[in-house]
């Protein structure tokens, strides 16, 4: 069962959410029912059988555990030897093995059209896993607990829908000694985004989907595609936004302030801002740990005659990958390409050209008009999003 898909999904989340709520008042039970309440969570999202040859088969829950416990040894042996000895080839071996499942997922299906090792919110966990991988080559982080590595790698709520979240940042909610003050106000907030959840998706999008998106699918022309733009962004947004507020909701019950995901994207002056308010936990991540890691190696190694141009070489890598990240097929890789190409663009001309009244200007006319600008910009890009144009 897919979460967040239905109400019958958060008809059976009441039977760990309402516990969830005064097992709060008490740390440790807390932190026990949180455990106890994500494995039973875990069969009802993952209950399909994947076939792995003619005869033989696996229950999903099962492949995910397996994918979990594998990550953390992962994590384990790289840590170990990281403290003894700081050497990058170990480090990209762990990476490589971290990825491996990703990886295999996103391409082996381009050879063989059989192949089932893969499951919902696969790319999701790999970058938590990363994220520690990362973290301990960074010497961020110089311990794992199997339960609280587990915890946020599984953690339900947010395993198949994210928004993606980092092994410190959760430790600190891991080890967090809640107040009565502190359980309802995180009560309050979970409420609020839960509600709100519910207007985005089963309210705004299903309305936009019924009455706008799948009408003017079927049309042709000009005029049909740029309403389907405008009907496909907007439903794109509250139904993401939807989902992302319904597991903030919910890890906000169990005491795990996981991140939000959207902040008003469509008011963005530039394309570089819509990033800092658009599917931000996953933005940031590629920020963190593709974009800065490589500028600092070209500045580093000298790749290029100035910073600038590591910048732009830098913003097509990462939002490159963050392309193929989404699916292989060519819509998903040129929409990554293209979002490259105007960040590289709007650094460039914010630097060649300072006075640039849509970029800098603070009046209310040319604010509006940098907004609407970037708005349709992001739109044309999830038209090329949503293999339309394809």
């Amino acid at each position: 069962m897919n979460p967040y898909t239905s109400f019958l999904y958060f008809g059976i989340a009441l039977y760990v959410i309402i516990p969830a709520i005064f097992a709060g008042f008490f740390r440790k039970i807390s932190k026990i029912w949180l455990v106890l309440a994500t494995l039973p969570m875990l069969v009802i999202q993952y209950n399909n059988i994947r076939a792995l040859t003619e005869t033989t088969a696996i229950n999903e829950v099962i492949l995910v555990i397996v994918y979990a416990v594998l990550q953390w040894i992962i994590a384990s042996v790289f840590l170990f030897f990281h403290k003894r000895n700081s050497n990058r080839f170990i480090f990209y071996v762990a990476v490589l093995l971290s990825l491996l499942p990703l990886l295999a997922a996103k391409f082996v299906p381009l050879f063989r059209t059989d192949y089932q090792l893969f499951f919902l919110g696969l790319s999701y966990l790999t970058f938590r896993s990363l994220d520690v991988i990362i973290g301990i080559q960074d010497n961020l982080i110089a311990s794992i607990f199997p339960l609280q590595y587990l915890t946020f790698l599984l953690f339900f709520p947010t395993i198949s829908s994210g928004p993606i979240d980092r092994y410190n940042r959760f430790a600190e909610d891991w080890k967090r000694d809640r107040t009565r003050e502190d359980v309802l106000q995180d009560l309050d907030k979970a409420v609020h985004m839960i509600f709100t959840g519910f207007l985005y998706k089963f309210i705004l999008a299903a309305l936009i989907k019924q009455y706008w998106l799948d009408p003017v699918s079927q049309g042709t022309g000009i005029f049909a595609i740029a309403s389907y733009m405008y009907a496909y962004t907007f439903y794109l947004f509250f139904d993401f936004a939807g989902y992302s507020l319904f597991a903030i909701g919910f890890s906000y019950i169990f005491g795990i302030h996981t991140p939000e995901n959207f902040n008003r994207p469509f008011i963005s002056r530039d394309i570089r801002d819509f990033w800092n308010r658009w599917h931000m936990s996953l933005s940031f991540w590629f920020r963190d740990h593709i974009y800065n890691r490589f500028i600092f190696a070209a500045l580093k190694g000298k790749w290029f005659k100035d910073r600038y141009t590591a910048s732009y070489v830098g913003y097509i890598i990462t939002m490159g990958l963050m392309g193929i990240w989404h699916g292989t097929d060519l819509h998903y890789i040129v929409y990554g390409l293209y979002h490259g190409v105007l960040l590289a663009a709007t650094t460039w001309l914010d630097r060649r050209y300072k006075g640039n009244r849509l970029l800098n200007d603070k009046r209310i006319v040319w604010q509006s008009a940098s907004i609407v600008l970037t708005f349709h910009l992001v739109a044309f890009g999830l038209l090329i999003f949503s293999g339309r144009l394809f």
